[in-house]
């Protein structure tokens, strides 16, 4: 079992322990001014803050902040008045007669001083950031004592930009914004709007010299980006509206095309191990390689040898070279329906890095031993020349293991494929009596035609050989980190917080609403939430359970600093084996490089220096990629349902607002709105507590979780919205619920007076309390 870690939502909460107990007001102020930024819960947890005291530091924070000592960070965030975080993400907003560029934090209050933005020789090929642009900087303050603000990173388009679908009409040209949370429509000048089509993709800039009092705004085409219904708009749109790296420079696809096929020099012969790679079916990259044997150690009776080999990409992405740079600038892969957009040229990442069958491949390979208990006992890294011995897919693994071998499965299955699940299922002792959180995550697969069309969309299985391969690579990444821990060579943890206080107390309340007990002084543990949902697993509320747990979690992150990874219930764990589509994981490479002695292309001290500005690199463009990914399957699944408009669908809600309901399809996985404003002639309670938007007038509910019937109303495939009509009944009044406190301050249903594309614009319905639902969840990525 995990050990106790200490709370780490902030750098303070890391730091040294506080004296315990309520803290005065300097000291309170001395933790804020060193954490930079936190909020109410870290410092509660800080100085170990509980009941009394608890309220007692929320009246002294209410004080500070009204003194004018505290500025707000966003919802929750605290720092000290004009206080600024080492790292953070700002908007350019001013710019002077010198042409000087100045930013404000994004999050920050009017307290946010304006800080000049030093000019950035990396930023001069893609041009200046202009007025409006979202940054990641870093602040420093020079030897004058002024501060300064360093471009890390660009997030997304401006906010005085517009990406956007040119109408035409007899009167006007207009852009209508992808975006279906923005209502920036641009009008254009039809002089200089002459060569555009109507449903041309285009950039735009908001304002200009005529700009209008009244009425839409006056905008400027700056760059045609394609057309509506060219097949790959969606990740197009993707792309640009979340500002994902796209392409490489000269001088990386030159140092990719230089790379040379890997030699036995310096290596281990591992090409007598029939390691063979198991994959999804449209796998663009093979990063990984398994096989599996009895261990024939008389002392080890029952156990398993386990070897898993990794595209040693340290061998080609050496530091300081162009490869590196734009690898760590992208960070990450960012898969999408149509494309992927890599790490690395395609000459490395599907070429001399990407594991194929029967060709030699470089590799890094961990020999693991593990005893019948299933618990690791030992660990080996060396550095290898490996030959896949076959390409499956997961489906073609398991089919053979099934008893469904194909042609070329069948002469793997007594030697290869049979001792790979004899070892995981001896693995999984081991994972079971560990118990990581088994939260049921689906994913969508979106399948696109040669033509660029969706063909299909349907829920991603998890089979038997999906586990194994994820166990075995959970291994393979904690034996990393145990290593280079051991070897004290620093590194890039994934690490994962426990739930905050805040969340697991709306966790009880929820339950509370269900009639499930859950103690209050309880630390949270992965086996108590694998308790509960077992508990409820095939009932009634298993979906609303499942649900409200996942959301009650924290997201994992990269941090040089380790607190372990809560969800997997392990001490220490890191990114080793996804070099091809993970800067972390090269990273760790570098570092096992460096810690054994394998080569002169490990971790330099350059890297080991900028190990914190690396980890909230790729942390930043991980959520990026994220969100890319998920608003090009949203676009994907509206123009796979437009032709579906009418049609009546089952659905389960899995998100409850103010403005109404948001539903997953039970065929598809596509998520809508069913606006408040369809929900019936009565104001509607947002009931937070128990996730349900409850009538005042009648006591109906709609709750997250519940399985209901809608119709589909709206598809809009540019900006990927859908929007039904419910169907259900509501469920009735709840006969133990008392009085509603809220009554009276609810979202107006009845008839519209507005659209009802996913905003809320229901009459009266920003009145009620929002909870945010934060997408259709996809996969973790542990």
């Amino acid at each position: 079992m995990r050990k106790p870690r200490p709370p780490s939502p902030t750098r303070a909460s890391r730091a040294e322990r506080p004296p315990q107990g309520l803290p005065d007001r300097d000291a309170l102020l001395a933790f804020i001014r060193e954490a930079g930024e936190t909020d109410k819960a870290a410092i509660a947890r800080a100085f170990g803050l509980k009941g009394a005291d608890r309220r007692a530091l929320r009246d002294l924070l209410k004080d500070l902040e009204g003194a004018g000592a505290l500025g707000r960070r966003g919802r929750k965030g605290l720092a000290e008045a004009g206080a600024l975080p080492p790292v953070g993400v700002a908007d350019v907003t001013e710019r002077d007669a010198d042409g000087e560029l100045f930013v404000r934090l994004a999050k920050g209050g009017e307290d946010t001083p304006a800080i000049r933005l030093a000019p950035d020789r990396r930023e001069a090929a893609a041009g200046a950031p202009g007025l409006g642009d979202r940054l990641l900087v870093r602040f420093e303050r020079l030897e004058t004592g002024e501060v300064e603000a360093r471009i890390i990173k660009r997030l997304g388009q401006s906010a005085h930009r517009v990406l956007g679908v040119v109408r035409r009409s007899n009167r006007e040209i207009r852009v209508e914004p992808v975006d279906r949370k923005s209502r920036e429509t641009l009008l254009l000048n039809p002089v200089e709007a002459g060569e555009l089509r109507d449903g041309d993709l285009v950039l735009a800039q908001v304002g200009g010299a005529a700009e209008r009092r009244y009425g839409p705004k006056r905008g400027k085409v700056l760059e045609v980006v394609g057309r509506e219904d060219d097949a790959r708009a969606a990740s197009l749109i993707a792309i640009h509206t979340h500002g994902v790296p796209t392409g490489f420079s000269e001088a990386a696809e030159g140092e990719a095309l230089k790379a040379e096929p890997p030699t036995l020099a310096g290596r281990t012969d591992l090409r007598h191990l029939p390691l063979v790679t198991i994959d999804p079916p449209d796998a663009r990259d093979h990063d990984d390689a398994v096989y599996a044997q009895p261990d024939d150690d008389p002392r080890n009776a029952g156990g398993w040898i386990v070897w898993v080999a990794i595209a040693d990409v340290a061998a080609y992405v050496r530091p300081g070279s162009a490869l590196d740079r734009e690898a760590r600038d992208k960070a990450n892969s960012v898969y999408f329906p149509d494309r992927v957009e890599p790490m690395l040229p395609e000459a490395l990442s599907a070429g001399l890095c990407s594991l194929r069958e029967g060709e030699a491949r470089a590799c890094m390979a961990v020999r693991m031993v593990f005893g019948k208990d299933g618990r690791k006992r030992s660990h080996r890294f060396e550095r290898g020349l490996m030959r896949s011995a076959a390409k499956l897919s997961y489906e073609q693994a398991q089919d053979a293991i099934d008893g469904l071998p194909d042609d070329k499965t069948a002469p793997l299955v007594e030697d290869v494929l049979r001792p790979l699940w004899d070892a995981y299922r001896t693995l999984k002792i081991g994972r079971d009596a560990r118990s990581p959180l088994e939260i049921d995550s689906p994913e969508r697969r979106v399948r696109i035609s040669p033509e660029g069309e969706v063909e299909s969309i349907t829920p991603r299985q998890m089979l038997e050989a999906n586990k194994l391969i994820e166990e075995f690579m959970i291994q393979a990444n904690v034996a990393a980190a145990e290593m280079l821990e051991q070897r004290q060579t620093p590194l890039v943890y994934r690490v994962h917080d426990a739930p905050s206080d805040e969340k697991v107390q709306a966790l009880v309340d929820f339950l509370a609403t269900l009639g499930i007990p859950w103690n209050k002084g309880q630390a949270p543990r992965t086996d108590r939430f694998n308790q509960l949902l077992g508990q409820t697993r095939g009932g009634p509320h298993a979906e609303i359970v499942n649900e409200v747990v996942l959301r009650t979690q924290m997201q994992a992150i990269y941090s040089p600093e380790n607190i372990g990874h809560f969800g997997l219930n392990l001490d220490k764990y890191a990114h080793f084996t996804s070099p091809i589509r993970r800067y972390a994981d090269l990273i760790v490479h570098r570092g096992l490089i460096r810690a054994l002695g394998l080569g002169k292309d490990g971790l330099s001290d350059e890297d080991i220096a900028r190990l914190p500005d690396t980890a909230e690199r790729i942390t930043a463009a991980e959520r990026r990629a994220m969100a890319a990914e998920r608003a090009a399957t949203d676009r994907y699944v509206a123009a796979f349902m437009e032709e579906r408009v009418g049609a009546d669908f089952e659905g389960r809600i899995t998100g409850v607002t103010r403005f109404g309901l948001f539903v997953r399809l039970t065929e598809t996985g596509a998520d809508g709105l069913v606006p408040v404003s369809s929900l019936g002639g009565e104001y509607f309670i947002h009931d937070e507590t128990a996730h349900a938007l409850v009538g005042e007038r009648s006591g109906e509910r709609w709750r997250l979780g519940r399985l209901v019937e809608v119709r589909l109303r709206e598809a809009t495939p540019i900006t990927g919205g859908l929007v039904f009509e419910m169907l259900s009944d509501a469920e009735p009044r709840d006969p133990n619920a008392k009085a509603s406190p809220f009554a009276g301050r609810g979202g107006r249903g009845g008839p519209k007076r507005g659209g009802s594309k996913g905003g809320p614009r229901g009459g009266g319905a920003g009145r009620a309390k929002l909870l945010r639902p934060g997408g259709p969840k996809k996969g973790k990525r542990r």
